[in-house]
């Protein structure tokens, strides 16, 4: 099967053998054939890389594995496999309530390159940090999770619905939906990763495949 990836490898390849003809040969860009060539190489090729590039690494940067792939981010991949059933990205993890794949921008949909532009400056402002900079001991959301993230997936569904909690005060749902009440609120699932309180948990072994 032919990826993505590797119709990216020969576009490049065949673009860089193109441009190094030119180079070579640029008597050739005198004949019809040849400033087809040129226009492919300089232009059209270039702008095919470019895109499929920016696709294929749009696609990998929505994996669990790239999110995790930052020394900063490791506690948080490694809450994941916390074994307490209190804890609610362990949870969806584990019992694939979300991809396991794709754990972290399920649940973080409007995070850095995935949200509006502020969302996307923030993320450039990552890159310049990772890079350049000093990263934070403690990292924090920007602004408060917003139950649309959970609503991607729970809304409608019977357990959410019809649950007991949810429906203990008339209002308790609608707000719920509105984003007045956060499902983060204390009673409900306040807890998320709490990495600083990793030490000493017990923690669960995935099965070999």
């Amino acid at each position: 099967m032919i990826t993505p990836a590797a119709i990216l490898v020969a576009i490049i390849s065949i673009t860089i053998a193109l441009v190094g003809l030119i180079v070579i040969k640029p008597g050739i860009t005198v004949m019809r054939v040849g400033k087809i060539l040129a226009f492919l190489a300089l232009f059209i090729f270039p702008v095919l890389a470019v895109l499929m590039g920016t696709s294929e690494h749009v696609q990998r940067s929505k994996k669990t594995q790239f999110c995790l792939s930052c020394h900063v981010m490791e506690p948080y991949g490694k809450s994941l496999r916390v074994d307490n059933s209190e804890h609610i990205p362990a949870v969806h993890f584990q019992n694939h309530l979300v991809p396991p794949e794709s754990a972290c921008y399920t649940c973080h949909t409007d995070y850095t390159l995935y949200g509006d532009l502020n969302a996307k400056l923030r993320g450039l402002r990552h890159v310049y940090v990772y890079y350049l900079g000093t990263a934070p001991k403690t990292i924090h959301l920007y602004k408060p999770y917003n139950n649309r993230e959970c609503l991607h997936c729970h809304l409608g569904a019977r357990s959410f619905e019809e649950g007991a909690t949810h429906n203990e005060e008339p209002q308790r749902l609608p707000n719920i939906k509105t984003n007045k009440l956060s499902c983060m609120s204390s009673g409900c699932h306040e807890v998320a990763h709490n990495v600083d309180k990793l030490n000493g948990v017990t923690f669960w072994k995935e099965p070999s495949k």
